[in-house]
């Protein structure tokens, strides 16, 4: 079907609207649990330089303790994967902890260098997500700024204009 000059026009610019993107940092790992075994029966002392009291506490609480401790550590990785880091620039492993929420959900606490990054960066948040097999851990966590709930804000504008333009675009197709 041909379309006007006048609608084609629209749709294009419509279609061309500008999308904001803020920046957001995405991190995952896995850390085998055969491996975590391996170093906690090859290295007693591993747990108390790496874990808080309470992270230890927690693990050794469960029926499977290394499945705990290397999904931690596997969320300690993801954490400095999002924040773009890695263990460098002085961000350890006891900068990032592990904690869980009343209803179980676990959550991040940042300190020292991790912390400050965070800051540098415009995190607000950064939610993670725990999983495990017997024989994997997985953890993934997101560092949210400020600039990326910004965005999301325009992002909301933008659709709100997209779907206005589409409107009238529609109208100019209903008048031919």
């Amino acid at each position: 079907m041909a379309r006007s000059k006048k609608t084609q026009a629209a749709l294009d610019e419509a279609l061309a609207a500008p999308m904001t993107q803020g920046q957001v940092g995405l991190g995952v790992d896995i850390v085998p649990v055969a491996r975590m075994r391996a170093i906690l029966k090859r290295t007693p002392s591993f747990p108390a330089r790496v874990y808080s009291a309470d992270e230890r506490a927690y693990c050794d609480a469960t029926a499977d303790p290394a499945i705990h401790y290397a999904t931690r550590f596997a969320a300690k990785e993801a954490v400095v994967k999002a924040l773009g880091t890695g263990f460098s620039g002085g961000v350890g492993v006891r900068d990032i902890e592990v904690r869980r929420a009343k209803n179980g959900r676990p959550y991040a606490v940042l300190f020292g260098a991790a912390k400050r990054r965070a800051e540098q960066l415009g995190v607000t948040e950064v939610p993670i997500s725990l999983s495990y097999t017997a024989t994997d851990a997985i953890a993934c966590a997101i560092a949210i700024t400020r600039s990326s709930l910004e965005a999301g804000e325009k992002r909301i504008d933008a659709a709100e204009e997209l779907s206005k333009r589409f409107k009238e675009a529609r109208g100019m197709l209903d008048d031919l």
